[in-house]
């Protein structure tokens, strides 16, 4: 097992009031001391919290992606590699203090578009969608910077945050964060170019929030991240002759459009979950059993899974899972509802494993969050965005 030194952890009990995160409680245990009031300024970032602002302003990531390139973008995680094959002793995730909860939110209004399908009596939720950016240091207008991810709206004071894997915001290649970086939930990709679907809007980021040891050490223990995004639009399509344009007009809010999924930590490392994403990429024998155009699922009980040298991993959680590359960046949501499509992110899609050799990948794998996740989460969660 590669040695670590653990940052201490806050004692929990208390220690959401001072957080300041809207509706963040303590376990049952504590429940009676109240939920969390949410600060209106925004935190001073923990000394394990790497805060950035997106490179681009919204207006300039959101003019940059037409329909055409948002169907072109190729799923990143396939070029990065991120896989293991075999598999050995459980690794030992553990707390690092007592578990947390912040409690999901419903959409304000209503909505249409593919969230509202149902794929095997599994309502899917509009919270989960595709992640957009391109590549830094290589020519935006080349069709190979453009590249995706998977993600979710996730629960916070301003209603403005997007959880996903560190890779999904972080170039491990060049050590940059992401240009042009968006998010459209519920996407849906038609058979034209044009049908391309965002129902409840485009999303471009503001501020990306990671741990230190993913952007310094790209540790995969700590392969999450969340990022504020401002206000969205949408693209409405107007025919001018033969020829079709996109008007953007102003959509709100992503948490008032879509809701917020609920976030918890330090959990058990063995809970039953849904995993959510846009896989795409193949599996290690070729085959391509997933295309990236819609939103796929797995539902299973979590476990330890065993420390990987390469990727730093000691504390990952695995589920038994068939999803391929494009799924990275995708939530595990745990005490998810199918009723309410809400459910409490204890996981985002990171590595997928081939575990008896067999060239498919049969697991996905997910950071175990702790405490230094609920740190890197709060610094968003408290982060207001126009």
């Amino acid at each position: 097992m590669i040695p670590r030194a653990r940052r201490l952890a806050v004692p929990l009990t208390g220690a959401l009031l001072a957080a300041g995160v809207v509706g963040a409680t303590p376990t049952a245990s504590t429940a009676a001391t109240g939920t969390a009031t949410a600060i209106a300024a925004t935190q001073a970032a923990p000394g394990d919290v790497t805060a950035k602002a997106a490179p681009q302003t919204p207006a300039e990531a959101v003019a940059f992606w037409s329909p055409q390139r948002l169907r072109a973008a190729k799923d990143y995680t396939e070029e990065l590699g991120n896989s293991v094959k075999g598999f050995g002793r459980s690794g030992d995730a553990t707390p690092d203090g007592r578990a947390g909860t912040v409690p999901p939110t419903g959409a304000g209004k209503s909505g249409t578009g593919g969230s509202g399908k149902i794929s095997k009596q599994v309502n899917l939720p509009p919270t989960v969608g595709r992640v957009f950016f391109t590549l830094p240091g290589r020519n935006p207008q080349d069709p190979k910077s453009w590249k995706y991810c998977s993600g979710t709206s996730v629960q916070g004071h301003y209603r403005n945050v997007v959880a996903t894997a560190g890779h999904c915001v972080y170039d491990p290649v060049t050590n940059q964060f992401y240009d042009n970086w968006v998010f459209i939930p519920s996407y849906w990709d038609g058979d034209q170019a044009w049908e391309g679907k965002a129902p409840y809007g485009i999303y471009p980021a503001k501020w990306f929030q990671a741990h230190d040891d993913f952007v310094v050490r790209e540790d995969y223990d700590y392969d999450y991240a969340f990022v504020n995004v401002s206000s969205g639009f949408r693209l409405t399509p107007k025919k001018d002759g033969d020829v079709t344009r996109y008007v953007r007009t102003p959509a709100g809010r992503l948490g008032d459009n879509v809701g917020g999924q609920g976030f918890t930590w330090n959990r058990s490392t063995k809970v039953k979950v849904f995993a959510f994403g846009y896989p795409a990429g193949p599996h290690p024998d070729g085959d391509r059993p997933f295309t990236g155009r819609t939103m796929k699922w797995c539902y299973g009980r979590s476990a330890p899974m065993p420390a990987v040298p390469k990727y730093n991993i000691q504390e990952h959680i695995g589920l038994t899972c068939g999803m391929t590359s494009g799924a990275s960046g995708g939530p595990w949501l745990m005490g998810y509802k199918s009723a309410t499509r809400t459910g409490y992110l204890n996981g985002i899609s990171s590595v997928a494993w081939d575990s008896d050799g067999n060239d498919r990948y049969d697991r996905i794998s997910s950071p175990y969050f702790n405490g230094e996740t609920y740190d890197v989460y709060k610094v968003a969660a408290n982060r207001w965005t126009q």
